[in-house]
């Protein structure tokens, strides 16, 4: 049980790595990118959790979380291509 703990806090610390990238990123894309990813590193890490202390709130809490990720992800992308 303690390997979901150990995978929750590296995809943490990978989502963390990836917000010098969402500061900094060269452009908008890369930030979006960076953003994208480090949504999905969380949300990763809330569904080990949630297996690691048994409770669904967190699952919960997670799918919505990749479910809005997606949509932004879509929204963001059409303000930079100039059709939104």
């Amino acid at each position: 049980m303690i390997e979901l703990l150990i995978g929750a806090v590296f995809f943490a610390l990978m989502a963390l790595s990836l917000v010098f990238r969402v500061a900094k990123g060269p452009s908008a894309a890369d930030r979006m990118v960076a953003g994208d990813a480090c949504d999905n590193l969380l949300c990763c890490a809330m569904i080990l959790f949630s297996m690691y202390s048994g409770r669904g709130i967190y699952l919960n809490i997670a799918l919505i979380g990749a479910f809005l990720g997606i949509i932004d992800t879509m929204l963001v992308g059409r303000y930079l291509e100039g059709s939104l």
